[in-house]
């Protein structure tokens, strides 16, 4: 990596800002899955043992710029107390005298928490003298939030405009390292395995991957019903996105020429749209008939899948195979999380990315097979799509 890291910084009594990515669900006023917070202790772990006067900043959720209860942070400090065994003291908010006064309090090894950066609509709107009051908590700044790394926002950005010097944390280089291995120099043969409900959400990470010689694309989800109504499939009122059927005949005609293997399941479990109650079923793609809705893959696309990766060295997957947050609609998801984990036993290295997959193979209790699970969604996709991630390049390099 070309870009300092923490490192890098001599952080003995400093004041170091460290943006992570606590955009965790919480239920009932409690951490519901602690996976992103668990991924910044290291971090947070090196700084503290090495005497940095650590200030945490994180958005939650999308409260558009004003102050909402359910997206307050309290819940994460409360949390990550019992993750770090020490106190985690709490701001009431991220920039103010009352918040200068807590940063002023600190002492070498200590740990607080902002409240909500997204309580300010100035932080998504990159606003520069908001980031310069970001910036005047602390001495050095550190951006460990690879979720948010795609955005241009105050915390992410801006702020290292006014920052003595700016580095990547470890979850963040760690991102960076496994993610560019895959567009730089992935081992063969390679395998892509996207899900999820637009055709559009992927296009550029599908070009990306075929310009890099993937050898296979398996696609699932919703998305795979735009391929096939191109093909001249009937898909019933399977979601599809109309606008983009040349977009997947293109894609389709690219692959070929470049030597790649275009997988789409060959079985779908469905529902009628007007009893979807009562029937439910799994058949082959080609018996969908206008009343019925695709929900999710079937067992035949599991084990066709699943064969595909048998002789992988390289596995990136990135989004679910059906509707996974309905109960009977997450079996082909859950199917390919215990395949991807068998890739990885096999010695493939496998990157696992995207909320839903990320949740599949914790669900499937595979998670700690995975070689990397990765904390981006829209972030993984625009690197790997090769897209410039502003949180990064605002980093000071190396040299």
């Amino acid at each position: 990596m070309d870009k300092l890291s923490i490192k890098d910084l001599d952080l003995k009594g400093q004041r170091v800002f460290v943006r992570v990515d606590f955009n965790v669900p919480i239920k009932d006023g409690r951490v519901d899955d602690d996976t992103r917070i668990r991924a910044a202790v290291p971090t947070i772990e090196y700084a503290r043992e090495r005497g940095a006067r650590v200030i945490l900043a994180s958005h939650l959720g999308r409260p558009k710029g004003a102050r909402v209860d359910k997206y307050s942070l309290r819940p994460v400090a409360d949390h990550l107390s019992n993750l770090l065994g020490q106190p985690v003291a709490f701001a009431e908010d991220c920039v103010g005298e009352a918040v200068k006064s807590k940063v002023d309090a600190l002492v070498d090894g200590d740990v607080l928490l902002l409240e909500n950066l997204r309580f300010h609509p100035e932080e998504e709107k990159n606003d520069e003298a908001f980031a310069k009051e970001l910036a005047g908590l602390c001495d050095l700044y550190v951006n460990d939030a690879f979720g948010a790394a795609h955005r241009a926002h105050a915390s992410t950005a801006g702020i290292t405009k006014h920052v003595r010097q700016a580095g990547a944390g470890l979850l963040m280089e760690k991102e960076l390292d496994y993610l560019g291995r895959v567009i730089n120099n992935p081992e063969h043969p390679f395998v892509a395995i996207l899900g999820g409900a637009k055709v559009s959400d992927k296009i550029a990470v599908i070009n990306a991957l075929i310009a890099r010689r993937v050898d296979k694309i398996l696609i699932g989800g919703a998305m795979a019903y735009t391929f096939f109504k191109a093909e001249g499939f009937t898909v019933g009122k399977s979601l599809v996105e109309v606008d983009k059927l040349e977009t997947a005949r293109e894609i389709k005609k690219s692959a070929e020429a470049a030597g790649v293997e275009l997988l789409l399941p060959t079985d779908h479990q469905v529902v009628d749209s007007y009893d979807p109650l009562n029937s439910r079923k799994t058949i082959p793609i080609e018996f969908t008939n206008a009343g019925l809705v695709g929900l999710d893959i079937g067992a035949e696309t599991v084990a066709h899948f699943s064969q595909a990766l048998q002789d992988a060295r390289t596995v990136i997957w990135n989004g679910p195979m059906g509707v996974f947050e309905e109960k009977g609609f997450e079996e082909g998801t859950v199917g390919i999380a215990h395949a991807v984990a068998e890739a990885a036993d096999r010695g493939a290295t496998v990157i696992v990315g995207g909320g839903d997959s990320v949740a599949a193979v914790t669900q499937a209790g595979v998670a700690d097979r995975i070689t990397h699970i990765s904390t981006g969604g829209g972030a993984t996709l625009e690197f790997l799509a090769g897209d410039e991630l502003p949180g990064v390049a605002a980093l000071n390099d190396k040299k």
